[in-house]
């Protein structure tokens, strides 16, 4: 991929976020992503990964607090006008569109698309390996290719902020360790700022810079990713790492 001029990425707060489901415990976060940062976002399941991300994507409305892109307050927006994109486990592709015409998504929620956006949907299937496959649909498709889709998305869309939940949980080592590839790729290319839930340590020390260990829907700790994985950042982080193994 062309290595990137300068960082494009923006600064992420998560200011004095309450939120609870109906008929759920509370949660509040406190986070702050520095622009540009590639974050991983581990805890066991229910710790509030995916809410909190929903909740920065604004697919959730807090109760009160604020959430922060850069130097905007993007928390009254709806989320197809925050600067993010977000690529999910089950990886959002329409079932009765194209490999193409997903993609062209990025560009145009009609799919009115210029002669510039259909060179750069091409580019990016072409970038992510999906060249030849542009008028296959997602079921002709496997796990791997359909997450290629997904990410050809993000990079048609070119938006400073990139969250993953947990999008390759599903997949085999081989083709996880190949997205990752991708992805740390894609920042090369884009300098995004990536926020990552996983509860795999092996793709937080593969991508991350930065961890930030969430239990009880709050954050519990941040720290650099080496000094979690070294242990005796956090004993609750080291604890539910026992648990894993």
């Amino acid at each position: 991929m062309t290595p990137r001029q300068e960082p494009s990425g923006a600064a992420v707060r998560a200011e004095k976020l309450d939120f609870a489901y109906p008929g759920g415990p509370g949660m509040r976060f406190e986070l702050s992503a520095a622009a540009g940062d590639i974050v991983a976002l581990m805890g066991p399941s229910g710790s509030g990964k995916s809410t909190l991300l929903n909740l920065i994507a604004g697919f959730e409305r807090p109760d009160s607090g604020r959430v922060t892109i850069g130097n905007d307050d993007v928390t009254a927006l709806p989320p197809h006008r925050r600067p993010v994109s977000m690529v999910f486990q089950e990886n959002n592709l329409f079932a009765h569109l194209t490999v193409a015409q997903n993609v062209g998504l990025g560009r145009s929620p009609s799919l009115r698309l210029t002669a510039g956006d259909r060179a750069a949907v091409g580019e990016a299937l072409a970038r992510t390996g999906l060249s030849g496959k542009e008028g296959r649909l997602p079921n002709a498709l496997s796990g791997g290719e359909r997450q290629r889709v997904a990410l050809a998305r993000v990079l048609v869309r070119r938006r400073p902020v990139l969250l993953l939940d947990e999008p390759f949980a599903s997949l085999g080592p081989a083709l996880r360790d190949e997205m990752l590839d991708l992805i740390t790729d894609l920042h090369g290319e884009q300098g995004m700022t990536v926020l990552m839930a996983t509860h795999d340590p092996r793709d937080a020390e593969r991508l991350s810079r930065t961890l930030v260990f969430l239990e009880s829907g709050t954050v519990a700790a941040v720290g650099s990713t080496r000094d979690f994985l070294s242990g005796g950042k956090s004993p609750a982080f080291d604890r539910y790492l026992g648990a894993r193994r």
